[in-house]
Protein backbone atom coordinates (compact mmCIF):
# COMPACT_ATOMS: atom_id res chain seq x y z
CA UNK A 1 0.00 0.00 0.00
CA UNK A 2 1.45 3.22 -0.89
CA UNK A 3 1.67 5.92 1.81
CA UNK A 4 0.58 9.60 1.21
CA UNK A 5 2.41 12.13 2.84
CA UNK A 6 0.36 14.26 5.72
CA UNK A 7 -2.24 16.26 5.29
CA UNK A 8 -0.22 19.49 6.73
CA UNK A 9 2.54 18.11 4.07
CA UNK A 10 0.93 18.26 1.08
CA UNK A 11 -0.83 21.61 1.95
CA UNK A 12 2.73 23.14 2.97
CA UNK A 13 3.72 21.16 -0.64
CA UNK A 14 0.81 22.79 -2.84
CA UNK A 15 1.09 26.15 -1.06
CA UNK A 16 5.20 26.18 -2.13
CA UNK A 17 4.61 25.10 -5.52
CA UNK A 18 1.71 28.07 -6.07
CA UNK A 19 3.97 30.71 -4.91
CA UNK A 20 7.11 29.32 -7.45
CA UNK A 21 4.92 29.49 -10.22
CA UNK A 22 2.78 32.81 -9.46
CA UNK A 23 6.42 34.37 -8.43
CA UNK A 24 7.73 32.85 -11.92
CA UNK A 25 4.28 34.17 -13.83
CA UNK A 26 5.23 37.47 -12.26
CA UNK A 27 8.29 38.05 -13.89
CA UNK A 28 7.19 36.67 -17.38
CA UNK A 29 4.58 39.61 -17.03
CA UNK A 30 6.86 41.95 -16.12
CA UNK A 31 8.98 41.32 -19.07
CA UNK A 32 6.34 41.27 -21.59
CA UNK A 33 4.70 44.60 -19.86
CA UNK A 34 8.05 46.02 -20.22
CA UNK A 35 8.18 45.31 -23.84
CA UNK A 36 4.70 46.50 -24.66
CA UNK A 37 5.02 49.69 -23.30
CA UNK A 38 8.52 50.27 -25.28
CA UNK A 39 6.95 48.99 -28.14
CA UNK A 40 3.70 51.03 -28.22
CA UNK A 41 5.64 54.12 -27.49
CA UNK A 42 8.50 53.60 -29.30
CA UNK A 43 7.60 52.13 -32.59
CA UNK A 44 6.36 55.23 -33.80
CA UNK A 45 9.68 57.04 -33.80
CA UNK A 46 11.59 54.71 -35.89
CA UNK A 47 11.58 55.74 -39.31
CA UNK A 48 14.55 56.59 -41.48
CA UNK A 49 15.31 60.04 -40.51
CA UNK A 50 16.02 58.32 -36.92
CA UNK A 51 19.02 56.76 -38.31
CA UNK A 52 20.21 58.91 -41.05
CA UNK A 53 20.06 62.52 -39.17
CA UNK A 54 20.93 64.49 -36.76
CA UNK A 55 18.90 65.69 -33.77
CA UNK A 56 17.25 69.11 -34.29
CA UNK A 57 16.90 71.85 -32.03
CA UNK A 58 14.83 72.41 -28.56
CA UNK A 59 10.83 72.49 -30.15
CA UNK A 60 11.49 71.58 -33.88
CA UNK A 61 10.00 68.10 -34.83
CA UNK A 62 11.96 65.95 -37.23
CA UNK A 63 15.86 65.14 -37.39
CA UNK A 64 16.87 61.90 -35.97
CA UNK A 65 19.88 60.36 -33.31
CA UNK A 66 22.05 58.66 -36.16
CA UNK A 67 25.11 60.55 -33.93
CA UNK A 68 24.01 58.87 -31.03
CA UNK A 69 23.30 55.40 -32.53
CA UNK A 70 27.06 55.92 -33.65
CA UNK A 71 28.60 56.41 -30.88
CA UNK A 72 26.93 54.06 -28.79
CA UNK A 73 28.26 51.86 -31.64
CA UNK A 74 31.70 53.05 -31.08
CA UNK A 75 31.51 53.33 -27.35
CA UNK A 76 30.81 49.85 -27.21
CA UNK A 77 33.05 48.43 -29.51
CA UNK A 78 35.99 50.41 -28.01
CA UNK A 79 35.20 48.79 -24.52
CA UNK A 80 34.64 45.41 -25.81
CA UNK A 81 38.41 45.89 -27.19
CA UNK A 82 39.09 46.61 -23.68
CA UNK A 83 37.92 44.83 -21.57
CA UNK A 84 37.86 41.09 -23.57
CA UNK A 85 41.46 40.31 -24.01
CA UNK A 86 41.70 41.40 -20.37
CA UNK A 87 39.00 39.15 -19.01
CA UNK A 88 40.18 36.13 -20.88
CA UNK A 89 43.49 36.23 -19.73
CA UNK A 90 42.13 36.70 -16.00
CA UNK A 91 39.69 33.86 -16.32
CA UNK A 92 42.34 31.55 -17.99
CA UNK A 93 44.78 32.20 -14.79
CA UNK A 94 42.12 31.96 -12.66
CA UNK A 95 40.64 28.35 -13.71
CA UNK A 96 44.20 27.14 -15.05
CA UNK A 97 46.78 28.40 -12.77
CA UNK A 98 45.74 30.25 -10.00
CA UNK A 99 45.31 26.05 -8.19
CA UNK A 100 45.53 27.06 -4.13
CA UNK A 101 47.11 30.30 -4.50
CA UNK A 102 46.11 33.67 -2.73
CA UNK A 103 46.49 35.18 -5.60
CA UNK A 104 43.95 33.71 -7.27
CA UNK A 105 41.41 33.52 -4.35
CA UNK A 106 42.10 37.63 -4.00
CA UNK A 107 41.45 38.13 -8.01
CA UNK A 108 38.24 35.94 -7.77
CA UNK A 109 36.98 38.16 -4.59
CA UNK A 110 38.07 41.36 -6.88
CA UNK A 111 36.03 40.32 -9.63
CA UNK A 112 33.08 39.55 -7.33
CA UNK A 113 33.15 42.63 -5.83
CA UNK A 114 33.40 44.74 -8.99
CA UNK A 115 30.47 42.82 -10.42
CA UNK A 116 28.00 44.47 -7.68
CA UNK A 117 29.83 47.34 -7.59
CA UNK A 118 27.11 50.43 -8.71
CA UNK A 119 28.07 51.82 -11.98
CA UNK A 120 27.62 55.61 -11.06
CA UNK A 121 30.84 54.68 -8.45
CA UNK A 122 33.02 53.16 -11.65
CA UNK A 123 32.16 56.47 -13.82
CA UNK A 124 33.50 58.57 -10.87
CA UNK A 125 36.53 56.49 -11.21
CA UNK A 126 37.08 56.94 -14.75
CA UNK A 127 36.04 60.59 -14.26
CA UNK A 128 39.30 61.24 -11.75
CA UNK A 129 41.42 58.71 -13.60
CA UNK A 130 40.25 60.42 -17.48
CA UNK A 131 38.39 63.43 -17.11
CA UNK A 132 39.77 65.20 -14.90
CA UNK A 133 43.67 65.13 -15.94
CA UNK A 134 42.85 66.00 -19.77
CA UNK A 135 40.49 68.54 -18.62
CA UNK A 136 37.15 67.52 -20.79
CA UNK A 137 35.21 64.30 -21.13
CA UNK A 138 35.60 61.72 -23.51
CA UNK A 139 34.84 59.22 -25.48
CA UNK A 140 37.38 57.25 -24.55
CA UNK A 141 37.11 57.75 -20.75
CA UNK A 142 33.03 56.48 -21.53
CA UNK A 143 34.44 53.23 -23.35
CA UNK A 144 37.25 52.69 -19.82
CA UNK A 145 33.91 53.14 -17.42
CA UNK A 146 31.83 50.30 -19.90
CA UNK A 147 35.26 48.16 -19.87
CA UNK A 148 35.63 47.99 -16.32
CA UNK A 149 32.23 46.99 -16.12
CA UNK A 150 32.81 44.59 -18.50
CA UNK A 151 35.81 42.93 -17.30
CA UNK A 152 34.57 41.10 -14.49
CA UNK A 153 31.20 39.58 -16.15
CA UNK A 154 33.97 38.34 -18.77
CA UNK A 155 36.59 36.83 -16.13
CA UNK A 156 33.82 35.08 -14.02
CA UNK A 157 32.26 33.61 -16.99
CA UNK A 158 35.82 32.46 -18.40
CA UNK A 159 36.89 30.89 -15.52
CA UNK A 160 33.33 29.11 -15.15
CA UNK A 161 33.20 27.86 -18.95
CA UNK A 162 36.93 26.60 -18.41
CA UNK A 163 36.24 24.92 -15.03
CA UNK A 164 33.60 22.44 -17.12
CA UNK A 165 36.01 21.43 -19.69
CA UNK A 166 36.98 17.86 -18.50
CA UNK A 167 40.21 17.04 -17.03
CA UNK A 168 40.79 14.13 -19.06
CA UNK A 169 41.54 16.82 -22.10
CA UNK A 170 44.01 18.64 -20.53
CA UNK A 171 46.02 14.82 -19.19
CA UNK A 172 45.96 13.69 -22.73
CA UNK A 173 47.21 16.44 -24.57
CA UNK A 174 49.68 17.04 -21.23
CA UNK A 175 51.10 13.29 -21.60
CA UNK A 176 51.56 13.48 -25.42
CA UNK A 177 54.20 16.17 -24.87
CA UNK A 178 52.26 19.48 -25.37
CA UNK A 179 52.96 22.80 -23.28
CA UNK A 180 50.61 24.06 -20.54
CA UNK A 181 49.80 27.16 -22.48
CA UNK A 182 49.38 25.32 -25.70
CA UNK A 183 47.03 23.03 -24.10
CA UNK A 184 45.16 25.75 -22.72
CA UNK A 185 44.77 27.96 -25.80
CA UNK A 186 44.56 25.21 -28.10
CA UNK A 187 42.19 22.43 -26.61
CA UNK A 188 40.88 23.54 -23.50
CA UNK A 189 40.01 27.21 -24.94
CA UNK A 190 38.09 25.75 -28.39
CA UNK A 191 36.31 23.13 -25.98
CA UNK A 192 34.54 26.38 -24.22
CA UNK A 193 34.35 28.31 -27.04
CA UNK A 194 30.46 28.47 -26.99
CA UNK A 195 30.28 29.95 -23.41
CA UNK A 196 33.09 32.09 -23.56
CA UNK A 197 30.75 33.50 -26.61
CA UNK A 198 27.92 33.91 -24.05
CA UNK A 199 30.19 35.24 -21.66
CA UNK A 200 31.21 38.15 -23.90
CA UNK A 201 27.33 38.47 -25.37
CA UNK A 202 26.06 39.12 -21.89
CA UNK A 203 28.71 41.59 -20.53
CA UNK A 204 28.15 43.73 -23.68
CA UNK A 205 24.35 43.59 -22.94
CA UNK A 206 25.60 44.31 -19.21
CA UNK A 207 26.75 47.69 -20.45
CA UNK A 208 24.74 48.70 -23.27
CA UNK A 209 22.04 50.63 -21.47
CA UNK A 210 24.43 52.18 -18.83
CA UNK A 211 24.01 55.86 -18.03
CA UNK A 212 25.53 56.77 -15.11
CA UNK A 213 29.25 55.87 -16.11
CA UNK A 214 28.65 58.31 -19.56
CA UNK A 215 27.34 61.10 -17.97
CA UNK A 216 30.84 61.61 -16.09
CA UNK A 217 33.01 60.26 -18.92
CA UNK A 218 31.62 60.47 -22.17
CA UNK A 219 28.63 63.30 -21.61
CA UNK A 220 26.75 63.89 -24.91
CA UNK A 221 27.06 65.90 -27.93
CA UNK A 222 24.29 66.87 -30.87
CA UNK A 223 26.61 66.85 -33.40
CA UNK A 224 28.59 64.20 -34.99
CA UNK A 225 31.82 63.09 -33.21
CA UNK A 226 35.22 63.36 -35.08
CA UNK A 227 36.86 61.29 -32.84
CA UNK A 228 36.66 59.57 -29.36
CA UNK A 229 38.93 62.18 -27.91
CA UNK A 230 35.94 64.89 -27.36
CA UNK A 231 32.33 64.62 -25.74
CA UNK A 232 30.84 61.70 -27.27
CA UNK A 233 26.66 61.48 -28.31
CA UNK A 234 25.19 58.00 -26.87
CA UNK A 235 21.69 56.55 -26.55
CA UNK A 236 21.43 56.06 -22.82
CA UNK A 237 22.63 59.94 -22.31
CA UNK A 238 20.08 60.83 -25.04
CA UNK A 239 17.37 58.84 -23.35
CA UNK A 240 17.88 60.94 -19.83
CA UNK A 241 18.28 64.18 -21.42
CA UNK A 242 15.32 63.84 -23.84
CA UNK A 243 12.66 61.97 -21.56
CA UNK A 244 12.58 65.05 -19.35
CA UNK A 245 12.22 67.71 -21.66
CA UNK A 246 8.97 69.42 -22.25
CA UNK A 247 9.22 69.06 -26.08
CA UNK A 248 6.84 66.04 -27.17
CA UNK A 249 8.78 64.90 -30.31
CA UNK A 250 12.06 64.82 -28.36
CA UNK A 251 10.17 62.37 -25.50
CA UNK A 252 9.17 60.62 -28.62
CA UNK A 253 12.93 60.11 -29.33
CA UNK A 254 13.44 58.91 -25.84
CA UNK A 255 11.23 55.63 -26.57
CA UNK A 256 12.45 55.73 -29.74
CA UNK A 257 15.96 55.07 -28.34
CA UNK A 258 14.84 52.76 -25.16
CA UNK A 259 13.04 50.87 -27.96
CA UNK A 260 16.41 50.42 -30.01
CA UNK A 261 18.29 49.61 -26.49
CA UNK A 262 15.90 47.14 -25.55
CA UNK A 263 16.13 45.23 -28.93
CA UNK A 264 19.76 45.37 -28.87
CA UNK A 265 20.00 43.62 -25.32
CA UNK A 266 17.42 40.86 -26.58
CA UNK A 267 18.93 40.08 -29.47
CA UNK A 268 22.20 39.39 -27.81
CA UNK A 269 20.61 37.66 -24.66
CA UNK A 270 18.86 35.26 -27.73
CA UNK A 271 22.12 34.57 -28.82
CA UNK A 272 23.95 34.05 -25.90
CA UNK A 273 21.05 31.06 -25.32
CA UNK A 274 22.05 30.19 -28.85
CA UNK A 275 25.42 29.38 -27.77
CA UNK A 276 24.79 27.87 -24.27
CA UNK A 277 22.34 25.44 -26.40
CA UNK A 278 25.20 24.88 -28.64
CA UNK A 279 27.57 24.28 -26.25
CA UNK A 280 24.79 21.24 -24.43
CA UNK A 281 23.89 20.06 -27.25
CA UNK A 282 26.68 20.17 -29.88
Amino acid sequence: MKLRPPTGRRLTNLMVSIWAGASALLVILVLFWILYVVLARGLGALDLAFFTQLPTPPGIGGGGLANAIAGTLALTALATLIAVPMGLMAGIYLAEFSEDSKTGDFSRFSANVLMGMPSIIVGIFAYTLVVVPLGHFSGYAGALALAILMLPVITRTTEDMLRLVPNTLRESALALGAPRWKVTLGIVFRAAKSGLITGILLAVARVSGETAPLLFTALNSPYWFSSLGEPTPNLTVTIFNYAMSPYPDWQQKAWGASLLITAGVLIMTILARFFLREKKFG
